[in-house]
């Protein structure tokens, strides 16, 4: 069994080939947390705890001065008994008192995982499961811990429910999802923070005492901080040393942060961000906090990668997209914006069928009256101006041309001017008696109540019940501001944040399960949402608005640490750049769209004849090689340098792909030799190009040489295919 208890020990032992996770019962009472890492074949307690009589600590057990909460390590913080470091979750009893006495009561071990009420979540394909029942007995209220160990990748999962068994309400202030308490501090944190247009920025520093932390209460996940944290030995790289990770599965505000106190432990927390965050529990009820994904490396940053590549593609994803290869795609934002006419979308599509793209994409400006961003939201019936055929009938004309069909939303706003808005101003999120904050002069619909979400599941089932639209951009750009409503009671009012997500998930079960074959997009101006939470129910995102070859090198090489490139959406698009205004060949701006999921936003029908055959020639390269780049292994070769260059390799049985990009071309550039590490040593290997023959092992040790290049924003591609001639 993966997962055994040692009743002599009070130890549990969570155990596949490549991880164990160590949990103990202290006293009979408390959870504590004693070791996770590489596979222990079996576990005795070498790694004693230590207990010593500290100056100003706190003993619940008198006579036992050695014995104190704050020193412990433990799997879930304590409240008002002596635990002073961040806490795990926060209940408030109606008498005000924020104490809790939560010790152990029993546990259970079962094959298969426990679905997440209302929350995504990773499948439970080949998952044994652990819940630890704590409870409170003066006020009968339950904390279940849960793990899911996944038995055949370093990955487990962990998640919280609070069970109100008392006869009064309680309000959780706080319920976070992950707390473990790591016996060191001689690690470094590394994040992934940005902006809008600069998202997935790689960030490490060393730990040091007191609390360093990253989080969102903007409503979302945010394009500032990706809710991912990571711990890493000071000597760890790409290619060796310990990675702990931790990624929350979860769309809405967050905290995720870790704590070096006193006595030099680490203590790793993540959940929903709680300063924004209440809940109010009845008698008899519940609440279940999202998970956390709990992933573990041995040979640096790329394995982590990897780990959380197969798990997403297998476990996360919608079933009916786990194998199936995405389409080329043309998108019309960039090319049109607002200026839409059927004649031009027609014309625009029968010249990227000829091209061979394979979907065509109907973005903003389609519907009420959408000139400009400034109206509409909301109205989402079509613009008969611009469609007078309608949106089947364009969809029809598309399928005609043997390309499938997409279309835009931003199903979560509303504008101030629109019918929507004029019939239910109640239903933008509002505080009685406070200005309405816009953005791009838009307001948040309140996702929280079931009118509006039931409106939502009504428009787009409306249009995808016709089996017209095979693609679906779902898009968000604005944060949550006057974030109440008039239907919560007053003490239920800092739920909103929580229910706003709920509301969205329901929404996106619903129109997914109902349309399992429609390929939905996440979009939120780009990265502004790119989170697992997204991913159970959308397969791939739009990775960011910034389409400048150059940053997005940088911008998809981050993201790389946590998703494969197959969920990330990399489009061609302009020169000059319209977010920059860089001017990068075409061949370049090819490249980095194709190591992502590829597709084209600009106008096909201003292009010179010269770039017309060179798209179809990255188009045909593309499909031929699909299959490597969308499910091949992908791993990081050159972290990006100041000057930008870097590189990345993909790889299958069958072939390799590794792609260079210089970023600023330099005086005097050292020699350098790109080393694959990766292929298969005893295989001989042809390149495409050259036609010369190479083995795996002096491709992956010797390298291949980056020739001088001269010129900025110039992208080298090698492409190698096994060949049956004997490696001797």
């Amino acid at each position: 069994m993966p997962i055994t208890f040692d009743s002599q020990q009070n130890i549990f032992h969570l155990k596949n080939d490549y991880i164990s996770y160590i949990i103990g019962i202290e006293k009979g009472k408390y959870i504590t947390h004693r070791y996770f890492g590489k596979s222990l074949t079996s576990y005795h307690g070498s790694n004693e705890l230590q207990f010593i009589d500290r100056g100003f600590a706190t003993n619940p057990i008198p006579d036992e001065r050695t014995f104190s909460l704050n020193a412990l390590p433990l799997e879930t913080s304590t409240q008002g008994n002596g635990d002073h470091r961040i806490p795990n979750y926060q209940i408030r009893n109606q008498e005000g008192f924020t104490i809790t006495d939560f010790t152990y009561k029993e546990h259970r071990i079962y094959e298969g995982k426990r679905e997440l009420e209302g929350l995504p979540y990773l499948r439970k394909d080949n998952t044994t499961s652990l819940e630890i029942v704590l409870e409170d007995e003066r006020q009968t209220i339950q904390m279940i811990l849960t793990y899911n160990l996944y038995e055949n990748d370093a990955v487990l999962t962990r998640n919280a429910r609070f069970i109100n068994s008392g006869n009064q309400a309680i309000f959780l202030e706080n319920a976070g999802s992950l707390l473990v308490d790591f016996p060191r501090w001689d690690l470094d944190m590394v994040t992934l923070n940005g902006s809008h247009t600069n998202e997935a920025n790689l960030h490490r520093q060393p730990l040091h005492p007191g609390i360093q932390k990253i989080e969102s209460s903007r409503g979302t996940s945010s394009p500032q901080h990706q809710p991912f944290l990571a711990l890493a030995n000071r000597e760890t790289t790409e290619f060796s040393g310990e990675v702990f990770a931790f990624h929350f599965v979860y769309s809405g505000n967050f905290v995720a942060q870790v704590e070096v106190e006193q006595y030099g432990s680490s203590r790793v927390q993540i959940g929903i961000q709680p300063d924004t965050f209440e809940w109010k529990l009845d008698s008899g009820q519940n609440f279940q906090t999202p998970e956390v994904v709990i992933n573990y490396s041995d040979q640096g940053f790329n394995q982590m990668s990897q780990n959380f590549h197969k798990i997403y593609q297998k476990n996360l994803i919608p079933h009916s997209f786990t194998d199936k290869a995405r389409p080329i795609l043309l998108n019309t934002w960039e090319a049109n914006y607002f200026d839409l006419s059927e004649e031009s979308l027609v014309q625009q599509a029968e010249l990227a069928s000829k091209l061979g793209i394979e979907l065509f994409v109907l973005d903003d400006g389609w519907f009420g009256e959408r000139n400009d961003d400034t109206s509409s939201l909301g109205d989402w019936q079509v613009n008969p101006a611009k469609l007078p055929n309608g949106i089947a009938h364009l969809a029809e004309k598309i399928h005609q041309l043997n390309m499938q069909f997409g279309l835009w939303f931003e199903p979560e706003m509303v504008s101030k001017n629109s019918d929507l808005f004029r019939k239910h101003p109640d239903w933008a999120l509002q505080v009685p008696g406070y200005h309405l904050t816009e953005g791009r002069q838009q307001l948040v619909l309140d996702l929280s109540r079931v009118e509006v979400q039931n409106y939502l599941i009504d428009v787009l089932s409306g249009y995808l019940a016709t089996g017209k639209i095979d693609y679906v951009k779902w898009d968000m750009n604005r944060h949550l501001t006057e974030v109440g409503n008039q239907t919560l009671p007053s003490d239920q009012q800092k739920e909103l944040y929580h229910r706003y997500v709920l509301g969205l998930y329901r929404i996106l079960k619903t129109v997914t399960e109902r349309y399992p074959y429609v390929l939905f997009e996440n979009c939120s101006s780009g990265g502004g949402r790119f989170d697992p939470g997204m991913m159970a129910y959308m397969p791939q995102t739009w990775t960011s608005d910034n389409s400048d070859a150059l940053c997005r090198s940088v911008i998809q090489y981050g993201y790389s640490y946590l998703y494969p490139p197959v969920m990330m959406g990399a489009h061609v698009s302009d020169i000059p750049n319209h977010q920059v205004g860089r001017n990068t060949p075409l061949d370049t701006r090819g490249w980095i769209a194709m190591s992502g999921n590829f597709g084209f936003e600009l106008d096909i029908t201003k292009q010179t004849t010269e770039n017309l055959q060179r798209i179809t020639e990255q188009i045909s390269w593309y499909k031929e090689h699909r299959e490597l780049i969308q499910f091949g292994d992908f791993y990081r070769i050159q972290a990006p340098s100041e000057t930008g260059a870097t590189a990345w390799l993909f790889k299958n049985q069958e072939e390799a792909l590794l792609v260079y990009s210089n970023g600023l071309a330099r005086p005097a550039v050292p020699v350098q030799y790109l080393q694959t590490k990766f292929l298969d040593e005893n295989a001989i290997y042809q390149d495409s190009t050259t036609k010369k023959y190479y083995s795996g092992s002096e491709l992956n040790h010797a390298g291949i040489l980056v020739p001088r290049i001269k010129g900025d924003f110039e992208v080298i591609a090698y492409h190698w295919k096994k060949t049956e001639i004997s490696n001797k």
